[in-house]
């Protein structure tokens, strides 16, 4: 299997593309919409789940567009590399945090997905610092989708409770069994990949 730390070359995208492009402009409409969020969910949400809803899913929308429009514009850049995972690192840890505030989340829950994201952002950095980009991996992507549906059910089961609250519930256990594996994963694959090319 290829390594997912891969070292770039004189054809490098970033020399192909600018990094001031369409996907990295997505991937910043994201972190500007990641407070407006925050404020309204902190508002107890009372009238505005449907709000918050929209608005949590333009933000992640703007994530499945900005990774399509790199690949068939050939616009994948380092900068966007970089961007697109903080981007939903801080609308997903932001959006938590606000759980906990608005006790929807067990705090230690959300301490494992934050530190997760912090994990693996700190992976990344050390591989940037030898000039290698650390990539996204399937069970990081799995992760996600399970982080926007936990969230929207979430938000839902505040609204309607009953069986939105029970469906919400399970979801929530298993994008936090995700998360962990994720973790693994992203820890064997900088492992192999340092071996690789250290």
């Amino acid at each position: 299997m290829k390594p997912s730390v891969g070292y770039p070359n004189s054809a490098s995208p970033t020399s192909r593309a600018s990094w001031w492009n369409t996907p990295n402009a997505l991937s910043l409409l994201r972190i500007l919409l990641t407070p407006i969020l925050v404020v309204i969910l902190l508002t107890a949400l009372r009238g505005l789940e449907f709000w918050a809803l929209g608005i949590f899913w333009v933000a992640s929308l703007t994530d499945l567009l900005d990774g399509y429009l790199a690949r068939q514009r050939d616009q994948q850049t380092r900068v966007g590399a970089l961007l697109d995972p903080l981007a939903d690192k801080l609308l997903v840890c932001s959006v938590f945090i606000a759980f906990v505030e608005l006790r929807l989340v067990p705090a230690w829950i959300v301490t494992i997905v934050v530190s997760r994201e912090l994990f693996v952002t700190g992976l990344r950095g050390i591989a940037s610092s030898d000039r290698a980009v650390l990539s996204a991996r399937w069970l990081g992507k799995l992760k996600f989708v399970l982080q926007v549906a936990t969230i929207s059910l979430i938000i839902l089961a505040h609204r309607y409770r009953g069986f939105w609250g029970e469906v919400a519930d399970v979801s929530l256990w298993v994008m936090l069994g995700v998360t962990l594996l994720s973790m693994a994963d992203y820890v064997k694959v900088f492992i192999q990949g340092r071996w690789t090319h250290g």
